[in-house]
């Protein structure tokens, strides 16, 4: 399965790493996003396999924006003037097919009204979705997808799942995709059954707690693609500092939920490896049949795809939709991918009697439990 981090216009990384996937035989069953990480789950989910790529492909170049590459961009900061130049004309003019600036702006607007509460109007995105992405196929559940949100008054993380809303009778749209990239103040909540919902990322940007909550029996193959890394220089200068702030808090902590997770794992496997040796006449105890039930579990395996970013990009790499960043982060994607598949004994499961191992490509290595290095 695949689990997408939000993160803006790096989101291109993750259409790249699935391209890449899908060269070495990986179709995934289930795909969890938040944020452009759900918009790119929804492409996914909601498109026969054959086809994923190509609409990938037509969503980036839509929304990214082909600027003519300039000599004054070959030196490092060069570039870096260049970046926080793209992503200034975007701040003031939108992404086509995604977000629009209002005119009047927001401040002008009466206070209360819908328009007062957001910079810019995300209607196009709808469209957009609409276009790309056959929500039938997604409510038909060929591919289980589920996208985060928050909820603007309750505060709390909810996930949308086709499986869940199947049973509910209930079917995902293109609302709920928005829901999970709605992030303020810049995009407005959507309003959905009565709640409005921002970005799930607000609350937690990664979605690997939530499949690991849903699913305890069945063995997992799980990559992790995320958009901010944890680990990091210290900064250098103003810019390099927001760019810092930035990446530590939206990469939520994902090596410390790994490590969590994997203690849960191997306190269940402490827990069955208990059982085993209680006398017979114990084992019938309605209590014994709880803690079997409870500590159920299949052998999870998550390869950690993380983008690190290049010397030149600084805290506005998330909303940089220039063309040439587009392509970069699509090939940084692809190459990762192909680096992490050179490790044949990663896709072997269960991993030596383990019942949760994590695989992280930095350093080519695994990380061993309790490094809270991402």
């Amino acid at each position: 399965m695949l689990v997408l981090q939000g993160g803006g216009a790096l989101g291109s990384y993750q259409a790249g790493a699935y391209q890449a996937l899908c060269r070495h035989d990986f179709e995934p069953e289930w795909v969890a996003g938040i944020s452009i990480g759900a918009v790119n789950a929804a492409i996914i989910a909601g498109n026969d396999p054959q086809k994923r790529v190509d609409r990938l492909k037509e969503f980036w170049e839509m929304v990214s924006a082909p600027v003519p590459w300039n000599p004054i961009v070959r030196s490092d900061c060069g570039r870096t003037v260049f970046n926080e130049a793209s992503a200034a004309l975007t701040a003031t003019f939108g992404v086509p097919g995604f977000f629009t600036p209002r005119i009047p702006p927001a401040p002008l607007w009466p206070q209360g009204s819908p328009q007062s509460l957001s910079y810019y109007d995300t209607s196009p995105l709808r469209k957009t979705l609409e276009q790309l992405v056959d929500f039938d196929r997604i409510n038909d559940l060929k591919t289980r997808l589920s996208v985060g949100a928050v909820g603007v008054t309750s505060g709390n993380l909810r996930y949308f799942d086709n499986i869940e809303f199947n049973r509910l009778g209930k079917k995902i749209g293109p609302e709920h995709i928005m829901a999970s990239g709605a992030l303020p103040p810049g995009f407005p909540s959507i309003e959905i059954e009565g709640e409005h919902y921002w970005d799930g990322g607000i609350a937690s940007n990664t979605p690997l707690d939530y499949v690991l909550d849903e699913e305890t029996s069945k063995d997992l193959l799980i990559f992790q693609i995320d958009l901010f890394s944890a680990r990091g220089p210290l900064p250098r200068s103003l810019l390099e500092a927001a760019e810092r702030e930035k990446d530590i808090r939206y990469s939520s902590r994902t090596r410390m939920n790994t490590d969590k997770n994997q203690q849960l794992h191997n306190t269940r496997r402490a827990v069955q490896a208990l059982i085993e040796k209680l006398p017979e006449h114990l084992k019938d105890d309605p209590s014994v049949a709880h803690l079997c039930e409870a500590t159920r579990q299949g052998a999870v395996t998550v390869v950690h795809l993380i983008y690190r970013s290049k010397n030149y990009e600084s805290s506005s790499k998330d909303y940089d939709f220039s063309h040439v960043g587009m392509l970069e982060h699509w090939e940084a994607g692809v190459r990762d991918v192909d680096r992490s598949m050179r490790h044949e004994d990663w896709f072997e499961r269960p991993q030596s009697g383990e019942t949760m191992v994590t695989f992280d490509l930095a350093g080519d290595s695994i990380n061993p439990p309790g490094d809270k290095k991402e």
